[in-house]
């Protein structure tokens, strides 16, 4: 399993809709990347230039809302999972 260092977070993403509403059934190069997922593992947090630790404010099961294109993907296993700072986070999911 993966362990994020410092403010980063590794996100599962949700799987992308393989059928349009009109029915029409997209091939995985014509799938949109997904911006919504759970969270998997959290790091510790960001240290401040004084040496203070900012605490993380997502957590494991957390469903979020990332920026589209912010993130590293990484395949292990056969599963995919995106390794994002904190600040990539737009929203949590409720």
């Amino acid at each position: 399993m993966l362990k994020p260092l410092a403010d980063r977070i590794v996100v599962k993403p949700t799987t992308a809709e393989e059928v349009t509403k009109g029915g029409i059934v997209l091939p995985d190069s014509a799938k949109e990347r997904p911006q919504e997922g759970e969270v998997i593992a959290v790091g510790p947090g960001k240290t401040t230039d004084e040496g203070k630790l900012i605490a993380m404010e997502v957590k494991v099961g957390d469903k979020i809302i990332y920026s589209k294109y912010g993130g590293t993907e990484v395949k292990i296993g056969g599963d995919e999972y995106i390794v994002l700072r904190q600040d990539d986070v737009l929203a949590m999911v409720q």
